[in-house]
Formats: structure tokens, sequence, C-alpha cells
């Protein structure tokens, strides 16, 4: 696991500086065909050391995707709906992450290989559609960077993107606690059975198929967007408090749900939306790849940190601590908004 997530911190890197060179388009179709073949290469290993190197490539490939990805989404929305575009592509990823899960169970029962048959098939069947769908000559490429974008464009040198992805691994690294330790927590100190657990979880991605883009339709373009992300990031960590709180019932863990899974909603748009305003067309995925590894580094912190407060201090510290580093990110976010607000060129 820490070969996979290593590799997806490097595949992102990687993926948006070759974006920004050649395009979103020759990206996406190279991840997803070398995926595809990774995916059924990694099932035939049976080492530690062939399964980790395997997990690395494979990750690499995978995660070099999303900056394209990114960049595209941003290449064919424009100004005013480039909020709700994210938004479907959260939603058509909750999809695909509900029918995967699903699908994936019905596959393992029969065989383990066909997992990795069916994930790499689909990869190489999604570029063969992108292929057919959206031809290369459709696409325009960017002219050459002029003399005065020239070494001053840099994700990397832009201090209040760094600030806001600092902010974000805070974040993102409370808000995956929600996948990792949280159903954990159900299950052992609350002592729900797997299909209570499978019902509250599953609640998360019907509310972002069924709310999100509306949600996000009545409030794009109403107010700053960080002033958005901070109450969607309070939200998160109120919901998390609450687990301290409420009797150990159904109606518990839903509300916490509703209130974890509107605060992504109000958040994570938002976030892709800031990023991409800070953006041209030479340095997007530069900006698309430092946002994507802010969340790898947070999908490999989450499940460490939060263990080893659990093994620590037990579920409740977990919870109170989740709340107040939510607390202090939105606090994060507000001060960036009145410096922007103060110097909005920054």
């Amino acid at each position: 696991m820490a070969f996979l997530g290593l590799g997806s911190i490097c595949g992102a890197f990687i993926g948006g500086k070759i974006t920004d060179k050649l395009g979103f388009y020759d990206v996406q179709i190279f991840a997803l065909l070398s995926g595809g073949v990774f995916f059924l290469l990694l099932s035939y290993q049976h080492t530690f050391l062939t399964v980790s190197i395997g997990a690395f490539i494979l990750a690499c490939c995978n995660e070099s995707f999303r900056p394209a990805n990114s960049t595209a989404i941003a290449y064919y929305s424009t100004a005013e709906n480039k909020t709700r575009s994210y938004s479907l592509n959260r939603l058509a990823v909750n999809l695909g992450w509900a029918i995967g899960g699903a699908l994936g169970g019905l596959l393992a029962a029969i065989n383990y290989h066909l997992l990795f048959w069916v994930d790499g098939c689909t990869n190489i069947v999604a570029a063969l559609a992108l292929l057919k769908l959206i031809p290369r000559t459709s696409i325009i490429k960017p002219a050459k960077k002029p003399e005065h974008l020239a070494g001053t464009a840099s994700a990397y040198r832009d201090k209040v993107y760094l600030i806001f992805i600092g902010l974000v691994i805070c974040y993102a690294t409370c808000f995956f606690q929600l996948f990792t330790m949280q159903p954990l927590f159900y299950k052992t100190v609350w002592h729900f059975n797997e299909r209570l657990i499978g019902l509250i979880m599953a609640l998360n991605g019907l509310l972002i198929v069924f709310i999100e883009m509306v949600l996000i339709h009545n409030l794009e373009g109403r107010r700053h967007i960080l002033k958005y992300i901070r109450v969607g990031v309070l939200l998160v960590g109120v919901g998390f408090v609450l687990l301290n709180k409420l009797p150990p019932v159904l109606w518990s863990g839903i509300l916490a749900m509703l209130f974890i899974t509107f605060g992504e909603m109000m958040s994570m748009p938002f976030m892709n939306s800031f990023w991409i305003v800070r953006t041209n067309d030479h340095n997007r995925g530069e900006y698309a790849a430092l946002y994507t590894m802010a969340w790898s580094t947070a999908q490999v912190l989450a499940p460490t940190l939060g263990s080893a407060i659990i093994v620590f201090g037990g579920f409740n510290m977990l919870w109170w601590i989740l709340g107040g580093v939510c607390l202090l990110s939105s606090i994060g976010f507000t001060l960036l908004h009145r410096f922007l607000m103060v110097k909005p060129t920054s």
C-alpha cells in the first residue's frame, strides 16, 4: 500500500508535467491504456517484490490520468460553468464507485483474477471510447508560451496556492477517515452490523448523485469560492464531532453522514474551481498535478495517523482532533480569502 501511495504521488507529478508539454489528450490515452495493461499484469504477480513494483507502476499510470483529466475538464468548460463541470465529474466518479464496489464484490466471490481483468479492460475501453468520441484533431494545441509567462507561472512558486494546498491536505486527511476509521468505529464501538454500515456509507454517494449538481447550480457565482469551502470544511468537522455526542443508533450515523456529505459537496467542487482560476493554458497541468498530489498524500496519511491516534487515545480523541483540524482549516481558508480581498493579484 505504501508503494501504491508513492506511485500515486509520482504519477500525479509526472502527469502534470507531461500534460503541460504534450497536452491533456495524449496523457489521458496513455494513462488509460498503460493502466489497463498493468492491471492485467499485476494479477499474475505472486511475490512481495513484484507486487510492490507492479503496484507502484500501476499507480503511476493511473494517477497521471487525473491532472490531464482535470485540465481537459477546464478546457471544455466556461468561466460560468466550471464548478458545475467538476461537480458533474464527481457525480460520474461516485456512480462508478458505487457500481464498481457492488460489481467488485460479485467478481471477488467468483475469482479474484476477474477483478484485475475487469479493471484493466474498462480502462482500455475508456481509452478507445475517448479516441472514438473526441478525436485528437478536435483539440486545439496551445500556442507557444508567451515570454512574460516564462519562469513566473509555476504552481510551486505560487505562495497563495501552496498555502491552499497545505489546507487541502489537512482537510483531506480528516475527510478520508470517512472511508477508513469511521466504518471501523461503527463496527467495534457502536456494534453496527455490516448491513447497517453499508447503508450509511451508501448514503454518501446517493446524496452526491441526487443533490450536488442542483446545489452547485444554485450556489455557483453568488459568493467567493473560499466562502463555500470554509463552510464545507467546517460542516465535515461537525459531522465527526457528532460521533462523540450522539447515541449509538442508526439515525445518529445518518445525521453524522449528512453533515459530512453536505460539507463535502460544499467544499470539493469549489476547491477545483479555486485552482483552475489561478492557471493558464501553459501551467494548468502543473496546478492540477499539485492538487492531485495533495489528495494522494492525504490518502496515505489518513489511515496511518488515524490508527495511531486511536491506539493512543481511542476513537473519542480521533473525532475531537478531526473536528479541531477541520476548524483550523476552515479558519485558514477564511484568512486566505481575506488576504486575497486585500491583494487580489497575489
